[in-house]
């Protein structure tokens, strides 16, 4: 535990400084990162100095900024106490949402009680999701909105622009529903629609065309499952990775289903999948406006499903914004170029 904060300012200055003392040096070590680069980033995004002395941080800045700063120093050794690492996103998240989130508890709260084992995820105000391989934990409060209604709800949408983590978390929250046995199999799809190039023209039988508009999807998996482990898990059907078209005919129960890019599927497809939905299955449908690529003249399913079901009980929309970019910061500046130029 951190042993001592002294905080002191001028009464003629507007300039605060608080030396937070940390008596584990090994921990501070890890604190700061590799050439203090946790701490350089703090300081760029608050507009703060932290000075190292010994075991002590001072940070130094205007009082907000400097008490923020202290307070994202504090929660982020308190993770290293209980034996967490800090990587780059925990400082971003950190930075993002303050000590513990900000986002409503009430959401949580139900999203445990229905959860189950899920219960100790939602303790604290920290959203925590397990796979097999690490947590994956929300790094903005929509994010963590988010997470909590793929819990608290059998049906959910998460829509905004690339880069925002819709995909990654619902893959993230479907992974540890497996694990923890409330779910059978997870079964993850996309339409197969073509951005410039066409499938025939592609090398290989229908799984060679097909796999490449799947990869993000795979990606996804290999963050949370071991490589051997996922090659299983398909050979068994226990996770199953389709196009849309695949899906039509089926009832999906006792599954985790997600629907991603569904901003390419067609009104039809879109009611075709959502009818697909059976006893004891969660659905997840992703998309962003912005990236259709349908044909001209074709209605997206994503718009008319935002139309025609916002207002039916126990299906949620979650919506996100360049600020909730968790890529490469120049992501964000170029979806509001894109969107300022509408």
């Amino acid at each position: 535990m951190v042993t001592n904060v002294l905080t002191s300012q001028s009464e003629s200055s507007d300039i605060l400084e608080t030396v937070v003392e940390f008596p584990d040096n090994f921990l501070l070590i890890d604190l700061c990162g590799e050439y203090d680069r946790n701490l350089a980033e703090i300081e760029k995004k608050l507009g703060v100095q932290i000075l190292r002395r010994g075991n002590q941080l001072a940070v130094i800045g205007d009082p907000e900024q400097a008490k923020e700063a202290r307070d994202v120093l504090l929660a982020l050794y308190q993770r290293l106490e209980e034996g967490r690492t800090v990587e780059h996103g925990d400082v971003d998240r950190e930075l993002r949402m303050g000590a513990g989130g900000s986002a409503d508890r009430g959401a949580g709260d139900d999203a445990a009680a229905d959860g189950g084992d899920q219960l100790e995820m939602f303790k604290g105000g920290r959203v925590e999701i397990k796979t097999r391989k690490k947590p994956v934990e929300p790094r903005t409060d929509a994010q963590k909105a988010y997470v909590q209604a793929l819990f608290a709800n059998e049906l959910a949408f998460g829509i905004g622009p690339a880069g925002t983590g819709k995909t990654y978390l619902a893959v993230a929250v479907g992974v540890s529903m497996f694990i923890e046995g409330h779910v059978d199999r997870i079964i993850l799809s996309r339409p197969a629609v073509e951005a410039g190039e066409k499938l025939g023209y592609l090398p290989g039988d229908m799984k060679d065309k097909v796999d490449p508009y799947m990869q993000p999807l795979y990606d996804a998996l290999n963050d949370f499952f071991p490589a051997k482990q996922v090659a299983k898990l398909i050979e068994e059907k226990r996770i199953e990775i389709a196009p849309l078209a695949f899906m039509r005919g089926r009832t999906l129960a006792n599954a985790f289903v997600v629907l991603d890019e569904a901003q390419n599927a067609t009104s039809m497809q879109m009611k075709m999948f959502l009818t697909r939905l059976g006893e004891g299955s969660r659905m997840v449908i992703t998309g962003d406006r912005s990236q259709i690529d349908l044909p001209r003249g074709v209605t997206s399913g994503l718009h008319d499903a935002e139309r025609l079901l916002k207002d039916i009980p126990k299906i949620a929309f979650n919506y996100f914004t360049s600020k909730d970019v968790v890529r490469h910061p120049l992501v964000a500046a170029i979806i509001e170029a894109y969107d300022a130029d509408v």
